[in-house]
């Protein structure tokens, strides 16, 4: 260690004394290993792709992911192509940090609340996505001639006041919603099946004796 070095951490008290040097250091590290192991364990760099199964590490947003497969918008959208902002890869994931943190500590407190709604910036960014994929219909001059005040109604509300169920259909609350087997790959073995395998010889049988049957008469 540099002399400078050496006594600027001296100086500030950033190294302990002798006797308490060899707790401190297991206690750093096991600090640090606490860290790399809640990353792990959370999975952390999912959220660095935009694979919309990330957003259902946690628990919360099962509802939001169930409705999104079901819906049309699955096939050309996914979650950040609508929750996050596109003007610049920076402020993208500076956004899915700042919200994601918010997520995770309303997670850990349990104090989500039964009807999960967006929040003023979400809704700025959703509102500025749906215009940024659907900016021809939105400026659409058949359309401004044929709906009445289409002018308006486009620029002083948001989309979804009229398109009420897109995607995610009307608001259900956490209880309200059932988790369909809906299996997240991450945390899935490579041989798992949605049907058990009990069943799936069961009806392998069942074939089998009715192909039988039919080929007797």
């Amino acid at each position: 260690m540099q002399p400078k070095r050496k006594r600027w951490l001296f100086k500030y008290n950033l190294v302990p004394n002798h006797k308490w040097r060899g707790p401190a250091t297991i206690l750093v590290g096991g600090i640090v290993g606490l860290g790399f192991y809640l990353l792990q364990l959370s999975n952390a760099t999912s959220y660095l792709s935009d694979d919309p199964q990330a957003c259902v590490n946690c628990h919360l947003m099962t509802p939001q992911y169930i409705t999104w497969t079901h819906s049309s918008h699955r096939e050309v959208a996914n979650c950040n192509d609508c929750h996050v902002p596109h003007d610049n890869a920076l402020n993208k994931y500076f956004f899915k940090a700042k919200d994601g943190l918010y997520h995770a500590s309303i997670f850990t407190l349990r104090a989500e609340p039964q009807v999960i709604r967006a929040l003023g910036p979400s809704i700025e960014v959703i509102q500025s996505n749906c215009i940024r994929c659907h900016e021809d219909r939105v400026t659409d001059a058949k359309m401004v001639g044929m709906v009445a005040n289409h002018e308006g109604h486009r620029t002083d509300r948001i989309c979804w006041e009229c398109h009420r169920t897109v995607p995610h259909g009307r608001v259900k609350s956490l209880s309200a919603v059932g988790h369909q087997i809906e299996p997240i790959r991450e945390y899935s073995p490579d041989d798992l099946k949605v049907i058990p395998t009990w069943l799936e010889s069961e009806m392998k049988t069942k074939g089998e004796q009715q192909k039988a049957e039919a080929h007797t008469k």
